[in-house]
């Protein structure tokens, strides 16, 4: 077993809002990334995604539904699922990407 530290992970990416994959568990890809305020136009991907808000805030729109996800929440995005960051995310994000079943 190894251990991650996620926000040092994330203090060492050059770029915000660049994951970078810390692993692989079966299908699903775990990635982390470090929020700078900005906000980034919507989005849609193929796979589902669960947001695990490790510190800070993120400010999302999913489906047209203003969410703000706290530190130690847990934000799921089905895949398909039109969604934006909104200005104010700040923080550290962790992302299990998870290929949805047919």
């Amino acid at each position: 077993m190894s251990l991650v530290d996620v926000k040092k992970e994330a203090a060492q990416l050059p770029d915000a809002w660049r994951s970078v994959v810390l692993a692989r568990v079966g299908t699903a890809a775990v990635k982390v990334l470090r929020m700078d305020g900005r906000e980034l136009v919507e989005e849609v991907h193929e796979t589902a995604e669960m947001l695990f808000v490790a510190d800070g805030v993120l400010e999302l729109e999913l489906d047209d539904e203003e969410l703000t996800v706290a530190v130690g929440e847990v934000c799921r995005i089905p895949a398909g699922a039109r969604h934006a960051v909104r200005a104010g995310s700040r923080g550290t994000l962790l992302i299990v990407e998870v290929p949805e079943e047919g």
